[in-house]
């Protein structure tokens, strides 16, 4: 088999490059490792920049979205029993859009089968050859057999533990990584959300998030420790724990109900440097991880599909590898300045008992400051709504 690129990974990155490459005519093949069923049933975030919302518009899949999907123009900060609305529009002109990453990946696959074009799932053993060659291929066996991809380029979008990342040689990848010491607690619940626009909440039980996917049907998370267990938290208790950390007036809107689902996700970021050796390209998880404090982690994967997709067209419209050449500096430079940001939203707003009475403080004046301050308002602002691609 031939094609001009190889994608490897099936999640939204993976999913809108190939969509943006057919709209130029680019030939694209796509590898999943697990069912169609299964990419289908991810839960993941729902927070879209507006750059985002673009871009997917762009491929000419944004209609539901803009059908289904909820414009916020603000987002609400607690803490000290106090609620302080940060108004995004107001101070940036721009707004984020929620619509959950499942719904992203629906659209996308849809019109992808509708275009006839080709995925394989259920893939096993893929390994990437040739990458720092002229003539990269992928091999992998699928069906019960044992078969090779020829392409011009191969866009690694399979995620922290796909074969792409590892296919770089050690002595030219880096890797920064910070864990923290806590996890989020999340349930999904067909319920109404507690407020029209999302809640951040700073309290001394532990960080508490109020989100939604639609008007019926809320996200919430809770801080936890990184070694508890979801099967110790029934739905009462874990209501329970979100009213406490919530301002009366919040907590009293709070609609309990059964959970359809439950997860503990632990915090970590995470940076790859290089995203590109030779052919072969890193794309979203597959080069960096956020924590979800900052709602970043889809966003990046969208600016990185927008930097290769730029080079790729330049290639194929003009023969140019600049745009190429330049992909990794490119999606780095924005990494890191998401990375800062999620960082710090998730220092602010989380509790961390090991730093103590002082540790406490400060983040009681980084919060006071940031409320009472246009400037910091505005700077948090411009990094949740998106920067420029």
């Amino acid at each position: 088999m031939r094609t001009q690129v190889a994608i490897i990974g099936s999640g939204p990155s993976g999913l809108l490059l190939g969509r943006l490459l057919a709209g130029i005519g680019v030939d694209t093949v796509i590898l999943e490792r697990v069912t169609r069923e299964h990419v289908l049933g991810r839960v993941r975030a729902g927070v879209l920049e507006q750059g985002t919302v673009d871009l997917l518009d762009h491929a000419g899949v944004g209609a539901r979205l803009h059908a289904e999907g909820l414009e916020h123009g603000g987002v609400s900060i607690a803490f000290d029993g106090r609620l302080h609305r940060i108004d995004l529009a107001g101070l940036t002109g721009r707004h984020v859009t929620v619509y959950g990453q499942t719904e992203v990946t629906r659209d996308l696959i849809e019109r992808r089968e509708a275009d006839g074009l080709i995925t394989h799932y259920e893939v096993s053993d893929v390994a990437l050859h040739a990458i720092d060659s002229d003539r990269p291929f992928v091999t992998f066996r699928n069906g019960g057999e044992d078969l090779r991809l020829d392409c011009d380029f191969v866009a690694g979008c399979d995620g922290y533990h796909g074969p792409s990342r590892a296919a770089i040689p050690a002595t030219v990848l880096r890797t920064f990584e910070k864990v923290y010491p806590l996890g989020w607690l999340g349930v999904l619940a067909d319920v109404p959300p507690v407020d029209h626009e999302l809640i951040y909440s700073h309290h001394s039980r532990g960080f508490a998030l109020c989100s939604m996917r639609s008007q019926a049907r809320s996200r919430y998370y809770i801080q936890c420790a990184a070694d508890e267990k979801v099967e110790d938290w029934p739905d009462d208790r874990f209501w329970d724990e979100l009213r406490r950390r919530l301002p009366r007036e919040v907590a009293e809107r709070v609609t309990a109900g059964p959970s359809f689902e439950k997860s503990i996700a632990l915090l970590r970021s995470f940076v790859a440097e290089p995203m590109r050796f030779g052919r072969l390209f890193l794309v979203g998880d597959a080069a960096h991880i956020v924590p979800p404090t900052g709602a970043k982690g889809l966003n990046l994967a969208a600016s990185d599909v927008h930097y290769l997709f730029a080079g790729l067209r330049e290639f194929y419209r003009e023969g140019s590898r600049s745009g190429l050449d330049a992909y990794s500096d490119k999606a780095l430079a924005r990494v890191w300045k998401a990375v800062r940001f999620s960082w710090w939203m998730t220092r602010t707003l989380h509790r961390f008992d090991e730093e103590g009475a002082f540790g406490q403080r400060i983040q009681e004046a980084e919060l006071d400051y940031l409320v009472h301050s246009r400037a910091a308002e505005t700077a948090l602002a411009e990094n949740y709504v998106g920067l420029p691609f």
